[in-house]
């Protein structure tokens, strides 16, 4: 079967995973038109590194559903990474729900057990925001994605992106070029402890649906596109973890009907 057919058998499965009706917010919490050449990065203070919205309770209806019917879809980790997602995870709690003990009750009223030997399964059902693990060895060039919890994906696939460095993971995006992948990377070399960044994206699309993979090869027939009914913006910020020094790439996904 060739990857295209796979890509179509696995949407077909999972299906009855997004909800009847769209999960949309009624605001963006920043002014969408304050474009900044890319990559457009700011600074952003530590309390903000979360956030929670009126779509929460729906967006976290979802996620769980994700986790448990599409975990491989959606959850990967490379043992080497693992330090930094116990390391993230830990964050969370002291960010969210401090003193939190086995279980936390979240706000929409469920509990999620705390189970420490899976800190990405478990930190993706506490939390709106997706995060993306990039670690750099020495001698690397590049950070390398070596673990993330991606409910939300906007016409990519972790699967192909999984243990690929920067440059590899932003085919086929046709802005990212050696010049902006050299930017970048400075910049995720440059990121300092408790000196958080933050940039957004806006996109349109026909299609609200929050969980959207895309193989590369089928080049965003998701439904992104310039006048389509739906504006989709990422939230997105970039943190360095203070024991295990990786990178962590944030983002929180907003969605608005412009009917």
């Amino acid at each position: 079967m060739g990857e295209e057919r796979k890509a179509k058998a696995r949407d077909a499965k999972g299906a009855g995973t997004q909800m009847m009706e769209p999960i949309l917010q009624s605001a963006i919490p920043y002014d969408i038109d304050a474009k900044r050449p890319l990559p457009g990065i700011q600074p952003m203070a530590m309390e903000d590194w979360l956030l929670r919205d009126d779509a929460y309770a729906g967006q976290m209806a979802l996620r769980d559903r994700l986790l448990a019917d599409r975990r491989d879809d959606v959850l990967r980790l490379n043992e080497a990474a693992r330090p930094a997602a116990d390391e993230l995870l830990q964050m969370v709690l002291a960010h969210v729900y401090p003193g939190a003990g086995d279980q936390v009750t979240r706000p929409d009223g469920v509990t999620v057990p705390i189970d420490r030997s899976d800190p990405l399964g478990t930190v993706g059902r506490l939390v709106q925001e997706d995060f993306n693990i990039l670690q750099k060895s020495d001698g690397d060039d590049e950070h390398v994605l070596t673990g993330a919890v991606l409910c939300f994906p906007a016409n990519w696939t972790l699967a192909e992106k999984f243990m690929k460095p920067l440059l590899r993971i932003h085919v086929p995006v046709p802005d990212y070029d050696e010049n902006i992948a050299r930017r970048v990377q400075r910049l995720f070399d440059g990121i300092q402890v408790g000196r958080p960044l933050w940039r957004f994206n806006v996109l349109r699309y026909t299609n609200p649906d929050l969980f959207q993979p895309e193989l590369e090869s089928r080049k965003r027939v998701s439904g992104a596109k310039r006048d389509g009914r739906y504006l989709r913006s990422e939230r997105q910020n970039l943190l360095r973890l203070p024991k295990t020094k990786a990178v962590l790439f944030t983002i929180h996904t907003f969605v608005m009907d412009l009917g």
